[in-house]
């Protein structure tokens, strides 16, 4: 079956996700993890593009991604990602071969029934990642996340996170305004999947 063509479009919003070769936890190290968190801010300045969030696990990254009209597509931003870090991290340990265990996967968050809600759940999926996987309690306590850009007004990112224009359609033209939504959506994301602090 032919593999499935990437939107063209310019301008839009994408969740990207990859991961390791084998499923292997290789980005759980704080090494590994801040080598990936090193490259995304190369490729920012390389690229003109505004990261929404990311969540980097022990075997895969999530990104939300939204490219702008007459820059780099989604698949040229990715394609440097990928391959820049698995350069990296190959030259550090010594080894050959691939890193990642596909090409990365792609939905676009404009092609939904409902966008704004859309990107807020999707926010809080990423950062519930390790909840879910059982490597912390509290999705603020994991570090290699752009999850407390949201919550925390004191947080600074190492890299740049910039909010999404769907966070001012809701109403969030403040950061207590949009912290706000968050955690009402986040209350009822976790509700929904059963989980309790």
């Amino acid at each position: 079956m032919p593999r499935p063509l990437r939107s063209k479009i310019q301008g839009i919003t994408h969740h990207v996700y990859s991961r390791c070769i084998e499923k292997k936890a290789l980005l759980l190290s704080h090494n590994a993890a801040s080598m990936l968190e090193q490259v995304i801010i190369d490729t920012q300045e390389k690229y003109d593009f505004d990261l929404t969030a990311y969540q980097i696990m022990d075997n895969h990254f999530h990104f939300i991604i939204k490219t702008k009209k007459g820059e780099a597509s989604i698949s040229r931003i990715m394609q440097y990602i990928k391959a820049r870090f698995a350069e990296r991290y190959n030259s550090q340990h010594n080894r050959t071969g691939p890193f990642w265990n596909e090409r990365f996967k792609d939905q676009v968050i404009e092609f939904s029934d409902n966008q704004v809600v859309y990107l807020i759940w999707l926010i809080c999926y990423l950062a519930y990642n390790p909840v879910v996987k059982g490597l912390v309690k509290d999705p603020r306590d994991w570090r290699w996340s752009s999850f407390n850009f949201y919550m925390d007004p004191d947080y600074k990112s190492r890299v740049k996170v910039v909010v999404h224009e769907y966070l001012f359609i809701l109403g969030g033209d403040t950061f207590e305004e949009r912290r706000k939504q968050m955690l009402y959506y986040e209350d009822m994301y976790r509700k929904r999947r059963g989980i309790l602090f």
